[in-house]
C-alpha cells in the first residue's frame, strides 16, 4: 500500500466540502456538494458517504491508502462516542455519527466540534504550524475558539475547552444578554454581530458618524469607516479589540500558549484590528506570560475545517 491519506468533512448547514490531506496536512484534493439537511440526518450521512468516495476516486489515491475520516461538525456531541447530541443549524437530535459512517464506510472516523478542528487545521499546517501550544479565535457571527496543546486539541472533560466567545469580560453596566443567555459574553463585542449592534447604537444616538448614512451596516462598514478616520467607528473597533486583548491576557496566565491565531470574516480587516489586540492584549497581560507570544492572522481560510478535520486522526 502506497503513501497514508485521510479525509476531513467540514459539515456546514448546506454544504458538505470533504478533503483529503497527507500526513503533513497539505491539502490534496477537495470535493463539496449540498448538505440535503431538509431530508434529515440519514440523507446528509449518506451525502457524506457518496462525497468522500468521489472525493478520492477523483485522485490517483487508492481507497486502502484512506487510514482515517474526521468531520467538525456545529454542535454539542461526545466527542469520544461520535454521537451528536444537539445540532441546531442540522435541526439533529441524538445522531450516532461515527457509528453509521463507520458502517457505511468500513473506515475509522472520528468528530469534534467545527471550531476545534478549524483551530487544529491551522495549527497542523497553516498559522501554527510547528508550534505545538497556540489558541485559535474565529471572529464570524459569533466568537469560536479552540485550544492546541502540544499539537492536539484540548477539550476539557466535557467538551466545553475553548469557547472563548462565553468568557464574561464586558462589566455589568455595558453587558447585554448574549444568544448563550448570560451577559457580557466576549461574542457579544467581538464578534461581526457585535461589531454590526455597536454601529447601528451609535448612529440611533445621533452620533457623528459616516455610518449614518449607510443603510444596512455590515462589520466591514464599521472598519471602513475607521480606516477613513471616522472617530465613532474607531472606537467600535478599539473597543472589540480590547476586549479581545483582555481575553488573550487571561488565557496567557492560564495556558501559556506560544502563539494566538485569529480566523473568521472579521480578521480580514487587517491591521487596524490586528494592531489594537496586539496593543491591549500586551497592555493587561502579565510580562512573564506574554513575553514572546505573537498574534497572527489565519492563513488557511476556508479550507481549516476540512484540514483539521482530516488531522483528527492523527492529533486528537
Amino acid at each position: 500500500m502506497g503513501e497514508k491519506v485521510y479525509v476531513g468533512v467540514d459539515l456546514g448547514g448546506t454544504t458538505i466540502k470533504v478533503g483529503l490531506c497527507d500526513i503533513n496536512g497539505k491539502l490534496l484534493h477537495t470535493y463539496e456538494g449540498p448538505t440535503g439537511t431538509e431530508h434529515g440526518a440519514d440523507v446528509v450521512l449518506e451525502n457524506i458517504a457518496q462525497y468522500v468516495r468521489k472525493l478520492v476516486s477523483d485522485t490517483s489515491y487508492d481507497w486502502e491508502q484512506v487510514a482515517g475520516i474526521g468531520a467538525g461538525i456545529a454542535g454539542f456531541m461526545d466527542i469520544p462516542e461520535g454521537f451528536i447530541k444537539l445540532s441546531p443549524n442540522l435541526g439533529w437530535r441524538n445522531v450516532p455519527v461515527k457509528k453509521i459512517l463507520e458502517q457505511k464506510l468500513g473506515k475509522t472516523v472520528k468528530i469534534d466540534n467545527d471550531a476545534n478542528v478549524a483551530a487544529l487545521g491551522e495549527a497542523w499546517s497553516g498559522a501554527g504550524a510547528g508550534i505545538p501550544n497556540v489558541v485559535c479565535y474565529t471572529l464570524g457571527t459569533g466568537v469560536g475558539g479552540g485550544i492546541i496543546i502540544r499539537g492536539k486539541i484540548f477539550q476539557g472533560f466535557n467538551g466545553m475547552a475553548g469557547e472563548l466567545g462565553h468568557m464574561i469580560l464586558v462589566p455589568d453596566l455595558e453587558a447585554i444578554q448574549c444568544g448563550c443567555g448570560m451577559k457580557g459574553c466576549l461574542e457579544t463585542v467581538s464578534s461581526a454581530t457585535g461589531i454590526i449592534r455597536m454601529g447601528k447604537e451609535a448612529v440611533e444616538r445621533g452620533e457623528c458618524t459616516s455610518l449614518a448614512l449607510v443603510e444596512n451596516i455590515m462589520a466591514k462598514d464599521v472598519f471602513d469607516a475607521a480606516k477613513s478616520g471616522d472617530e465613532v467607528a474607531h472606537r467600535i473597533i478599539n473597543r472589540a479589540a480590547l476586549y479581545l486583548g483582555k481575553s488573550m491576557a487571561m488565557v496567557s496566565v492560564v495556558l501559556n500558549p506560544q502563539r494566538y491565531i485569529i480566523g473568521g470574516g472579521v480578521s480580514k480587516a487587517g491591521d487596524i484590528l490586528f494592531d489594537a489586540i496586539r496593543h491591549h492584549f500586551h497592555e493587561c497581560a502579565q510580562q512573564a506570560a506574554s513575553e514572546g507570544v505573537d498574534i497572527v492572522p489565519a492563513t488557511l481560510g476556508n479550507d481549516a475545517g476540512v484540514v483539521g478535520a482530516a488531522g483528527l486522526n492523527l492529533h486528537s
